[in-house]
């Protein structure tokens, strides 16, 4: 009997019943479709040997006019730059406490009580002691005068670190009389809280009930940042505005925008900054309004306030300078902004604004694009060459001066699987090497509570792949070499370089395939039986390497629609394979090809591979 070729349409579609998608793909993992075939996507390594502290969810990359290049990494302990491959801790210093902090150790414990009136700290904050004398025993002056993280907030007065070294009887002093302290700025969450119920208004507003969506400290810790010039600007979500200064060097920390010389009514909290590209403003989303000659200190959801021309430490508006605000007015809360082209997006939770330069004296103006099209997170659009795509609590949407919902054939897959009660974790991100933007999410079925499927989308070829990674924040290639991405893995923190090799850091990447719809023969009058399979498959292997390169192919089978598809045979297919011989009958078939979990570890290191067309034998074998 002749080959019949399989050559299948690019994209998965959950869209369609597996039946009505014949000639498609309806499942896969960690693939992508390019020049319309399917390939496994690039592995990754660690970008560094070195860590950093906490969950990152934000990451942004520059150089300096002296060509050195800079990563900021915001994450819910702190804030990092990296250079050299050394994560050098710059997160601000909220407050100070000189000769004021009393310990108190108990035998046969490493726990630090100490006592500081009205510290302000949260559990997970970091002090770092100086000026303390040994307590008497083995907990020595070395031991305490350094950075500790703080593990219990027994009071308003009171909290717990944990030190190196075990206490004795003798420990039974307090460290003495100049015992200094500098609190860095509160931590963040790793998850978020819902904003509803009480404390959502205002009868709840203070320390108790405060509204969670905009708390910096008592909610899922997000950062933006943004240069102005060769300085950064960063901005926990919720929280303060602050400055690293390039020409300072990576050992002197951020220092709080307002509190710096010069500064002019400059915003004490906010949801986001953006730094203004054609017009060097700096602009504060989610600022807290100006009252009575200063500013509040409460973040004004809807309140966009904008800084003096190259000036980011004036924003007290006077006609003699561009400062000012604007308010919006379609929805309750600003949800996040994006620059592109001649104009920075915002959106808030219901809607969608461009605010665009106009010069003096109104400086800014912003037009109302779109209602009902919000953003499900503040990290979840991304500015890609064809235009800006973003995500909402049910759709996908393009924007290039209109909004348009993509069509999507994995919509419901994605959106019904959606964890609403974590979806402030969504990012969305660009891998422009191969012309996709990747869409992150966290999964009810996972019931993790933490990011761990992605939705991938080629804006060339128009076709859609999903799979499953956890990855907090992604930055895709520009002034790096590799796309960057964060996770957590076995609690330990890793700053990975994506489409580096073929693997996941050196080791197997796990559970990589594709799978097709079903096939059938005359519409499923006749049953079909399956002889032989001759694979049409390239595999690229790494440089200087000479494995023997595989992969399984899998044909599933069953007789009905409303039957479970049964495995009927697993072949390993490899670079020398002619044919394998299949006995397999049944009404209906599909096709599964995944990486061969069972090669050698020395092999599955060295390659990825690409399916072309696949050619079956098969016949008709009857209607019984």
């Amino acid at each position: 009997m002749p080959l019949t070729k399989f050559q299948f349409k690019p994209g998965i579609n959950k869209e369609e019943t597996d039946y009505s998608n014949e000639g498609g793909w309806v499942d896969g993992n960690k693939i992508r479709f390019r020049k319309g075939r399917v390939e496994k996507i690039g592995g990754w390594v660690k970008a560094s040997s070195n860590t950093y502290i906490g969950s990152a969810r934000a990451l942004h990359s520059w150089i300096s006019l002296g060509s050195s290049r800079f990563l900021g990494l915001g994450t819910t302990n702190k804030y990092y730059i990296e250079s050299g491959g050394i994560f050098n801790d710059v997160t601000p210093i909220r407050a100070t406490t000189t000769n004021g902090i009393v310990f108190a150790a108990t035998n046969g414990s490493t726990s630090i009580t100490a006592t500081d009136s009205n510290h302000g700290a949260v559990v997970g904050d970091f002090v770092t002691i100086s000026g303390s004398a040994t307590l008497g025993g083995l907990i020595t002056a070395a031991v305490l005068n350094q950075e500790h993280q703080i593990v219990g907030v027994p009071s308003v007065n009171t909290y717990i670190f944990i030190v190196s070294a075990t206490a004795n009887s003798s420990d039974s002093g307090n460290g003495g009389s100049g015992v200094d302290g500098a609190y860095q700025i509160n931590s963040g969450l790793d998850e978020y809280v819902s904003s509803t119920g009480w404390g959502a208004n205002n009868w709840g507003a203070g320390t108790f009930g405060s509204s969670s969506a905009i708390s910096a400290s008592g909610q899922l810790r997000l950062w933006t940042h943004d240069n102005f010039g060769e300085d950064l600007i960063m901005n926990p979500r919720g929280g303060g505005i602050y400055r690293w200064k390039e020409n300072n060097g990576l050992t002197v920390r951020a220092l709080e925008l307002s509190a710096i010389s010069g500064a002019n009514l400059v915003p004490t909290v906010g949801l986001q900054v953006i730094t203004s590209e054609t017009d060097r403003h700096l602009i504060i989303l989610g600022a807290d309004a100006i009252e009575s000659g200063s500013r509040s200190g409460a973040v004004d959801p809807m309140l966009i306030a904008f800084s003096d021309q190259e000036n980011e430490l004036d924003f007290e508006p006077r006609s003699t300078n561009t400062a000012g605000s604007l308010r919006l007015s379609s929805g309750s809360l600003i949800i996040g902004g994006l620059k592109s082209r001649q104009e920075v997006l915002i959106w808030t939770d219901t809607s969608l604004y461009s605010m665009t330069f106009i010069g003096p004296p109104l400086t800014f103006a912003v037009n109302l694009i779109n209602e009902g099209a919000g953003l499900i997170a503040p990290k979840a659009a991304v500015n890609a060459p064809a235009g800006i795509y973003f995500m909402s609590k049910n759709s996908f949407y393009f924007y290039n001066g209109t909004v348009q919902k993509l069509p999507c054939t994995v919509q419901d897959y994605v959106f019904s699987d959606l964890d609403l009660g974590q979806s402030f974790k969504c990012h969305v991100n660009l891998n422009s090497a191969f012309s996709e933007v990747w869409f992150f999410y966290p999964s009810k079925e996972d019931n993790t509570g933490e990011i761990s499927r992605y939705v991938i989308y080629n804006y060339e070829e128009n076709s859609w792949s999903i799979g499953s990674l956890i990855r907090y924040a992604w930055l895709d290639t520009g002034i790096e070499d590799k796309p960057l991405a964060t996770t957590t893995i076995s609690g330990v923190t890793y700053l990975y370089s994506h489409e580096t090799g073929f693997n996941d850091d050196l080791a197997s990447m796990d559970n990589v395939f594709v799978e097709s719809a079903d096939l059938d023969v005359g519409d499923g009058n006749d049953f079909t039986f399956v002889k032989k399979v001759i694979p049409d498959i390239k595999f690229i292997l790494k440089a200087g390497t000479d494995p023997t390169p595989a992969i399984n192919f899998v044909l599933k089978t069953r007789d009905f629609n409303g039957n479970s598809l049964s495995t009927s045979s697993t072949t390993q297919v490899t670079s020398t394979s002619t044919f394998a011989s299949l006995r397999s009958r049944s009404r209906q078939i599909a096709l599964r090809f995944e990486s061969d979990d069972d090669n050698t570890e020395a092999n599955r290191k060295n390659y990825k591979w690409r399916l072309g067309a696949t050619r079956l034998d098969v016949i008709s074998s009857g209607r019984r």
